[in-house]
Formats: C-alpha cells, structure tokens, sequence
C-alpha cells in the first residue's frame, strides 16, 4: 500500500485506518487507529509521543539530572526523606503492593544488582562474580525503604528502579489519555506490551501474535477484544555460559537468576500495568510459573 501524506508526521495508512510510530522507552511503540482521519491520527500520536517520553523522563533510571528525573533525585538524597509528587506515590504504593502480595519476589530496590550482571548480548557471556552479588544485596530489600507518602527515605547504597512497572504504565496512561480524546478504537502497543480500548468494531476483536522466542513467527494468536497483555521473557536477554541459560529476572533474595524459568510468559489482565505484573511474578515462581498461572484462572501462554 502506498504511503500517504500523513506519513511525514509519523502516520501512515492501514487497510482500516492509520498506524503512529515512535521510539521511546528503549522499544519500539506503536498506535493503531480503527476509522478517523489522518489530522486526528496525526493529533493522537502526538499526544501518545509526548506521555511516553514524559513517563520516560520522568521515571528512566538512565537519566541522571534531578531536575526532571525523581529516580536521579533519590538516589542523589544520600539517605534523607524526599516528598515525591502524587504520581510517584501512586507507583511507590503500586510497588509496595506488588512486594506484599509476591512474598518479597517483586522489589524495585533490586535494579542494583545491574552492578554485577550484564545482559546486553555482548560476548563472551560471563557470570558475576558471587562477591560482588553478595556485596549488592546487601542494598536490595524494600522492607529497608521508609515510605510514609508522600515521604520516602532511601538508604544510602540503595536504588529504586521502575523499569517493572514503567512501560506497561505507560501504555495504561497512553491509553486513557487516547479514550479522553476520541470513541475510535485504539490498540496501543510498546514493545509487545499492549492494551485496547475495546473490539475493532462491534463483534471484531483485535488480532495480537505471540511471539515465540527464537524466531519472528508467532507461536499463537490472541483475540483481543477488551484489557490488555504483557509479556515477560529472555528472548533478548539471557546469558548462555556452559550451556545453561540464564534469563535476566533476577530473584532479589539471592541476586541469581531464576532456575527452571519458562522462555516466556504471557497474560491477559484488565490493564497492561496488571498483566505486566503477572508475567512477571509468574517468571519468578521458576518451574511453577504455569501451575501458579492456572490458580489465577487468567488467560495465559507459557513457552518453555
């Protein structure tokens, strides 16, 4: 098909309406649009560009200026209470949650074990030193955090990292800001991580391939009329050291990485920050991942 005009702002056309790409969030984000024209699509990517990238300033743990970045201003607090603003409480909260109910498995102090394993793809693969994961677990564990909102007291040594959390809370934010604007169906997808506003069309229901992960094809397809899905996975970082493979959630009690992990985890859940949760947690519960699954009685793909 070819391009339309609209394509010099980041929209092009679809056999149904428009698509609006950008980059933000180290992934690749995409907008479709079911029906409109190309000036509102052109108006809707541009909204969805400028939340993503003020997520990303905001939140990043890659930005180093506290002026615009609250990650970069606790961690430069050398241990004193900083007043965070509403959002950022609301995702503290949100963190604290996800530690209560996963026993510990879920901790955005974790991010400092980054300091021992890297999992960038370059070669050749090594594993950390086991003193150094010692030492960095020694500033990992949200219970050490004091967090009276809006005040939040971070030892010093100690990270916050939200990189959990961020992007599907991008895409639920992204979203909703979207709905605000127009009753068109929207899909709004960061890196695989995606929510819907509702079918494509009465009876229609988007159509979202899961990826499999040692190839582009898909291992399954989803019929996505309502909520949104997450994946978790180490399709794209893993360490292969002597055959053994490991994948890059970290468990924040030994600062390895999970044994027994499947290759990918999939859910289906009401919002993109709920689902981003599950396949996650279920990743952590290792070999048990699809028996935990199975309990929450959620619409699930586990590729081992």
């Amino acid at each position: 098909m070819p391009v339309t005009a609209a394509a010099a702002c980041g929209v092009t056309a679809t056999p149904s309406g428009w698509a609006g790409r950008f980059q933000a969030m180290a992934c690749g984000c995409e907008v479709l649009i079911e029906g409109g024209s190309a000036a509102q699509a052109r108006e809707l990517l541009a909204l969805a560009q400028a939340e993503a990238r003020r997520i990303e300033h905001k939140f990043s743990r890659y930005r180093s200026s506290p002026a615009d970045n609250v990650v970069s201003r606790l961690h430069a607090a050398g241990g004193q209470p900083v007043q965070v603003d509403d959002e950022t409480a609301q995702l503290l909260d949100f963190a604290a949650h996800c530690h209560a109910i996963s026993g510990g498995l879920f901790d955005i102090t974790s991010g400092v074990l980054r300091g021992a394993w890297r999992f960038d793809g370059a070669a050749p693969h090594r594993l950390p030193d086991t003193a150094l994961v010692q030492a960095l677990l020694q500033h990992v564990g949200w219970p050490r955090v004091q967090w009276q909102r809006p005040w939040l007291t971070l030892p010093a040594g100690m990270e916050v990292d939200f990189g959990g959390i961020g992007k599907e809370y991008a895409v639920d934010r992204v979203l909703a800001l979207l709905r605000a604007q127009t009753e068109t169906p929207l899909l709004v997808n960061f890196g695989g991580d995606l929510a819907v506003s509702g079918p494509r069309s009465p009876g229609a229901a988007w159509q979202v391939g899961i990826e499999c992960p040692d190839s582009a094809a898909a291992a399954g397809l989803v019929q996505l009329s309502a909520g949104a899905l997450a994946t978790s996975g180490d399709a794209r970082r893993h360490l292969l050291v002597q055959g053994v493979r490991y994948g890059h959630v970290l468990d924040p009690r030994t600062g390895w990485p999970v044994r027994g992990a499947p290759r990918s985890v999939t859910v289906v859940a009401g919002s993109c920050t709920e689902a981003g949760l599950l396949s996650t947690l279920a990743l952590l519960q290792g070999p048990h991942a699809r028996r935990w699954l199975q309990s929450l009685g959620m619409p699930f793909w586990v590729l081992d």
